[in-house]
């Protein structure tokens, strides 16, 4: 029984030093801006150049910034021919705002769930 707690508990310290890089890695403004617009893309996302665009970020520094919000799973990309795709990983939203509704809205009721939903809706 011991043995079973601390297993569970190694996965919740594991799982909240994820959701802190996830949102450590959202915590920049101009990733905040990635975000937004490849959520309003969402599902079929964007190529590297109309992100640039629509943002006015430089190549190297958008590289920089997609890599991390991707190796932080909050970003997918996928080749097609010589294009580069960049879609928001809903996957990895998800499990984060879960995380985040579990602890304000469902366990402690800090916020009515009533009130996350119709911001939201």
């Amino acid at each position: 029984m011991v043995a079973k707690v601390a297993k569970a508990a190694k996965r919740t310290v594991a799982n909240v030093a994820r959701f802190a890089d996830m949102l450590s890695a959202m915590g920049t403004e101009p990733r905040l801006r990635i975000m937004q617009l490849l959520l309003k893309s969402h599902p079929q996302g964007l190529v590297v150049g109309d992100i640039q665009e629509e943002l006015g970020i430089t190549g190297s520094t958008l590289s920089h910034h997609l890599e991390k919000l991707r190796h932080e799973g909050l970003v997918k990309m996928r080749r097609e021919s010589r294009f580069l795709w960049y879609t928001a990983d809903t996957a990895g939203l998800e499990q984060l705002l879960a995380f985040l509704y579990d602890e304000c809205c469902s366990r402690n009721h800090a916020v009515a769930p009533e009130a996350v939903t119709r911001c939201c809706g």
